[in-house]
């Protein structure tokens, strides 16, 4: 057999094998299906009263991913064992807090030290949790499901649920071109629903704009709010700010010594100690118990607190907390009553209400 005769089989076997790798190109390809996201305007959402929202530029809001993260935030699939979701503590009804409760109970039964934070206007805040361990929205997101006092899930084991469901394939893919989800397009689709719960339609922003009028008791209790020997308020909730505090954290004379060592747990600081997020005023007859341990279970007996109640320690700012020497501004009875008049008028119910912010 000449050399030709032998070479002859291994061609026709290298042709068809060449034949046979290009075979997939001679059929027909399923067009990849493309969505293309839909912006979402939260300017115009925004009161008029109200500073622009400030939007990352990698996470930029559409409507796809907003609806996505309104379903996430309403779906028990982001707990350990699917009973629990952002809403179980984050009620709308209660100005996303949880009902009343003073600490928030996890899927093992086990309740936490801190009371549940509103989150309306939650896109103006520059610092997360009490002790603002975490710095954007899309990092605190991830951080309740991770925790085991309160959803217990891991990020590997939500990824996969979410991955096997017959939905989210397909709604991760409209709002971020891709059905393979990730933590980090979760944090984000969560972060872009959160900051669309705008609270702005209050008697007081109203009376502000010129389209409506506060009651002559809330007016006084205005004035004493920003009155330096009167209600002294404004050096930690600042007039005409959207949140109506000056998110920042601070000692407001609660403990002289501090078994919840808030920021200072964080930073490390003594000189932190003891400080913890200023809250928002906003809807704050909703919200209670107040302070970050829910001590108080009316606004009656917050200003009870400032105005007889105040307590020194190392890391009271005398400059804010000018009157925690003394033990508070001493308020009347009837100031008390005008403060409150005005606290009720920063109510929103129509934000309260609003169905976008509800379950899908």
């Amino acid at each position: 057999m000449t050399v030709r005769h032998l070479l002859l089989p291994s061609l026709v076997f290298l042709l068809a094998a060449c034949k046979y790798d290009r075979a997939p190109s001679y059929f027909p390809q399923p067009p990849e299906e493309h969505y293309n996201t839909t912006p979402y305007n939260i300017d115009s959402a925004l009161p008029s009263n109200f500073a622009p929202m400030q939007i990352p530029a990698d996470n930029p809001l559409t409507k796809e991913g907003v609806s996505l993260g309104r379903r996430l935030f309403y779906d028990p699939i982001l707990s350990g064992d699917n009973t629990q979701s952002c809403a179980s503590c984050h009620q709308q009804a209660f100005g996303f807090t949880d009902g009343g409760k003073r600490f928030s109970t996890g899927i093992d039964g086990t309740v936490g030290t801190r009371n549940s934070m509103s989150l309306f206007n939650v896109g103006y805040a520059t610092s997360f949790f009490w002790d603002g361990r975490a710095s954007t929205l899309e990092e605190q997101a991830l951080m309740p499901i991770q925790d085991p006092t309160e959803m217990k899930e891991s990020l590997s084991n939500l990824v996969a649920e979410l991955q096997a469901h017959p939905d989210y394939p397909t709604l991760f893919k409209k709002a971020f071109g891709s059905t393979t989800i990730t933590p980090e397009l979760i944090a984000k689709a969560l972060a872009q629903f959160q900051r669309t719960l705008i609270s702005g339609n209050s008697e007081y922003d109203k009376h502000y704009r010129k389209e409506g009028f506060m009651s002559d008791e809330a007016v006084n209790g205005y004035l004493l709010m920003l009155d330096l020997v009167g209600g002294d308020c404004l050096h930690c909730h600042s007039d005409g700010n959207v949140m109506w505090g000056n998110l920042n954290f601070e000692n407001n004379g609660m403990d002289s010594a501090f078994g919840d060592l808030g920021l200072g747990h964080i930073t490390g600081n003594p000189a932190d100690n003891g400080l913890f997020k200023v809250m928002s005023l906003r809807n704050i007859e909703y919200t209670a118990p107040y302070m970050h341990d829910g001590r108080f279970a009316t606004l009656e007996e917050v200003l009870d607190h400032y105005s007889e109640g105040l307590v020194m320690s190392p890391t009271v700012n005398l400059a804010k907390l000018e009157y925690a020497e003394t033990g508070g501004v001493k308020l009347t009875q009837k100031e008390k009553g005008e403060i409150v008049a005005f606290l009720k008028a920063l109510s929103d119910p129509d934000a309260l209400s609003n169905p976008a912010y509800g379950p899908p």
